[in-house]
């Protein structure tokens, strides 16, 4: 099995008229819906909030994410808070 480790650092977001983004350095798409998107990026757990959010590419072996549709807000979190009892974003899913 090839090991495919990605350079930690590698990630960017474009943000273009808050109707696309083109995010790298991504890891993992935890959850996604028309309003949210959960990323695991280089640099933390990623949140994207809007409307008619849709993922239009994932390569996930490159690390790159495509969005469109309404994105209202961009928030990070560091991974350690999605274990912890009185993380954000633990606390937003429960």
């Amino acid at each position: 099995m090839e090991d495919t480790k990605r350079v930690q650092g590698n990630h960017r977001i474009v943000l273009t008229g808050r109707k696309t983004a083109v995010i790298s350095g991504v890891m993992d798409v935890l959850s996604f819906d028309t309003k949210e998107v959960l990323l695991e990026t280089d640099m933390g757990i990623l949140l994207l909030k809007g409307d008619d959010l849709h993922v239009n590419r994932l390569t996930l072996e490159k690390g790159e994410v495509d969005l469109d549709g309404r994105i209202d807000s961009i928030a990070y979190s560091e991974n350690s808070h999605l274990k912890g009892e009185d993380g954000f974003f633990k606390k937003l899913f429960k």
